[in-house]
């Protein structure tokens, strides 16, 4: 047991650094907030262009969503374990903190790494949506939300349609108009009428520069979160040898 004048000495550090480790969990617990809300918003904003990527929908929005709600999950557990003062769940809790880091740490640096492979995916999957085109699809469904959202028509024009067996049959895709009250099925099937009533831009610069802004969002966030975990590490592992180390009893 330590000495009373010792116990005076070591309480205040300790309440310090509780104090340190619970903002830091509250704050730790709100960036799962964050990835829940960019998880969320990453569905319903960019599905349509992520799920070019196959034949079903991409689980990337799914695994932001799930991260986020076991950060949130764990931020809990951090404030928990720091009023509890047991040195067992600040261990576990900076364990989770490492994995988290490196987890992302990652995540972020193969997303740099592969940029140009995943932009390269995305231009020939674009390309085979076009090529591929029903208007009942999954993919084909991505392509009229991307030409109508980005106000384009075909990959680099919109004389990329008629190279289809879409076009041999239905003409060029309606959400290529930019006026649905003057795109009738003769003018969409009609290669001249057809090029006054469409968008002239290419979708696949758009969608680049769409998926370019918003991947560097993301992996902004992430990798500022990755790095955030450092400072609970430290501290999480501070407290934990201080409580040990002194035979400090929480109440």
């Amino acid at each position: 047991m330590a000495a009373p004048s010792r116990r005076l000495q070591t309480k205040p550090v300790i309440t310090c650094l509780k104090t340190f480790l619970i903002s830091y969990s509250l704050i730790f617990w709100f960036t799962g907030v964050i990835l829940l809300a960019v998880g969320v918003w990453g569905k319903v904003s960019l599905e349509s262009y992520l799920s070019l990527a196959s034949d079903k929908s991409t689980n990337a929005p799914y695994v932001l969503i799930g991260t986020g709600a076991t950060i949130v999950i764990f931020g809990l557990f951090g404030c928990f374990a720091t009023c509890r003062g047991s040195p067992w769940m600040l261990k576990l809790y900076a364990m989770f903190l490492a994995l988290v880091f490196l987890a992302e740490l990652v995540a972020g640096i193969s997303g740099f790494l592969f940029r140009h492979e995943i932009k390269n995916i995305l231009d020939i999957s674009y390309r085979n949506a076009v090529q591929n085109y029903n208007g009942t699809e999954s993919q084909s469904a991505a392509v009229d939300t991307i030409q109508r959202t980005l106000h384009c028509c075909g990959v680099k024009n919109y004389t990329d349609w008629f190279e289809t067996a879409y076009f041999r049959q239905s003409g060029i895709p309606p959400s290529c108009c930019k006026d649905n009250t003057n795109c009738t099925p003769e003018t969409l099937k009609n290669r001249e009428m057809a090029g006054t009533e469409v968008y002239q831009t290419g979708c696949f610069s758009l969608v680049s520069t769409v998926m370019e802004g918003n991947l560097g969002i993301i992996a902004g966030i992430s990798f500022g979160i990755a790095f955030f975990q450092l400072i609970g590490i430290f501290l999480a592992c501070c407290l934990s040898r201080y409580i040990t180390n002194n035979q400090y009893e929480m109440v």
